[in-house]
């Protein structure tokens, strides 16, 4: 027995090695190539000679210097938050979760989402894992609807494109959100639009084990580079279709059209974008250089983050998915309880911002 530890503890302490050195290499490069991205874009266009005083020309600037900034911030977040996850299994979430008070308890499930770098659809499993292990329902809401929009990586984008003002009270009204939400929802005492497989199980014991796990270093790191080829590996078509997108929108489309959908001055605006917002699907990587882009267009703040708002957090796709465990009364509820948050959000922050 010990002369097998002996054989595998150096092979470890090797390995671990390898990461520390991988580390302190390739984390100086991420950030001389993040320091250089505009010149990077710039020495695109005159490969292909043209300016960005044209709009193919400031599309593809647009394109060229937001495609890389964003999966070099994508990468780096979720290998870091990858590695965050070791120490919260998802048993020991819904542990956590199970026998809080309405209240207490979407406090905290809408924080835990913050650290879930997960978008809508892929939330969905562990929300009905809650379910399962006896959460309160409009708990699980509270981080169903926290974990896609108020997540590490649309906090960190916005706070690069827009500054920390907007972030922190982006990150203020989305947990708001997540928590009256799912305070409403709880409080209307909806149990019986669940499923009935799922009311079955959630009716029973949720005497929910929880291992005892003791991960080392490299198995942290291990898991952190797994979290990025799952994660970043799923999500850069959606990141390279919403930047060209973006780009388009940002160098070809007029300023006075974007400005009469999403201005300012028309009531009607947020309303129309939270609704223009709900057949779509992508997460927060990919919607945040369209939403860097309408904004650079002259639309409002406000009326684009709630367009954002309700494409990231009540997406068609997602609906889909939750009509497995839920009936469509429940998700009627939640769909129209979230909207009328965000569009309360979008009016928020144009008349604050």
């Amino acid at each position: 027995m010990s002369t097998t530890e002996n054989t595998l503890e150096p092979k470890s302490t090797t390995r671990l090695h390898r990461w520390l050195f991988t580390l302190a290499v390739l984390t100086p490069l991420w950030l001389l190539a993040y320091a250089h991205l505009d010149e990077f874009a710039t020495a695109v266009l005159s490969l292909v000679d043209l300016s960005r005083a044209t709009p193919l020309g400031e599309a593809l600037h647009f394109f060229f210097y937001d495609t890389p900034k964003v999966l070099l911030l994508l990468t780096g977040i979720v290998f870091v938050m990858g590695i965050i996850q070791t120490f919260f299994a998802p048993e020991r979430t819904r542990a956590l979760l199970s026998g809080k008070r309405l209240g207490v308890g979407n406090v905290l499930a809408a924080s835990l989402g913050i650290v879930t770098p997960f978008c809508s659809c892929s939330a969905v499993p562990l929300f009905i894992g809650f379910l399962s292990a006896g959460v309160p329902l409009g708990v699980t809401f509270s981080f169903l609807i926290s974990a896609p929009m108020v997540n590490e990586v649309a906090l960190v984008l916005l706070f690069g494109m827009f500054g920390w003002k907007v972030a922190a009270l982006y990150l203020l009204m989305g947990l708001l959100i997540a928590i009256v939400a799912g305070m409403v929802i709880g409080r209307l005492r909806m149990e019986r639009y669940l499923e009935d497989w799922v009311q079955k199980i959630a009716s029973g014991e949720a005497g929910a084990h929880v291992p005892d796990e003791h991960l080392n270093w490299v198995q942290r790191f291990d898991a952190g580079w797994g979290h990025v080829r799952e994660i970043v590996g799923k999500v850069w078509p959606y990141v390279i279709a919403g930047i060209a997108l973006g780009a388009g929108i940002h160098g070809y489309v007029p300023e006075d059209f974007m400005v009469s959908i999403m201005g300012r001055d028309a009531w009607w605006s947020v309303p129309a974008a939270v609704l223009l917002g709900v057949p779509m699907y992508t997460n927060a990587a990919g919607i945040i250089p369209i939403v860097e882009a309408l904004i650079g267009k002259g639309a409002a703040l406000g009326t684009v983050l709630a367009f954002m708002m309700s494409v990231i957090a009540l997406s068609a796709p997602e609906m889909i998915i939750l009509r497995k465990a839920l009936k469509p009364r429940l998700i009627a509820t939640f769909a129209g309880v979230v909207a009328c948050g965000i569009v309360l959000v979008g009016f928020v922050f144009n008349a604050v911002l």
